[in-house]
């Protein structure tokens, strides 16, 4: 996969607001799959769909804790998906 694919799916996974709602649970650290569930109150076959995303794109990491999985930012992603955006050469002057 090409640099601009890489920057493409981690835009495109930071593009759905459940999406962004997960990221925000996972600010605070890392977190049981069930209390993100719980949080957000939705089915856990669509979060399971959503967390696939995130870690697909790099943005989450996993990690089974007995029955459960727990999740956690991955900052490697996140300093990815900030740096993804072309770095302008020159800024316009200011008036």
């Amino acid at each position: 996969m090409s640099d601009i694919e890489n920057r493409a799916q981690a835009f495109k996974a930071l593009s759905d607001p459940l999406r962004l709602a997960i990221l925000d649970q996972l600010a605070s650290g890392p977190r049981c799959v069930c209390d993100i569930r719980d949080e957000l109150d939705i089915a856990g076959n669509l979060l399971s769909h959503h967390l696939k995303a995130l870690r697909e794109a790099g943005l989450v990491a996993s990690e089974r804790d007995g029955r459960w999985v727990v999740y956690a930012l991955d900052e490697n992603g996140l300093e990815f998906a900030r740096d993804a955006l072309p770095q302008p050469r020159r800024a316009f002057a200011t008036a």
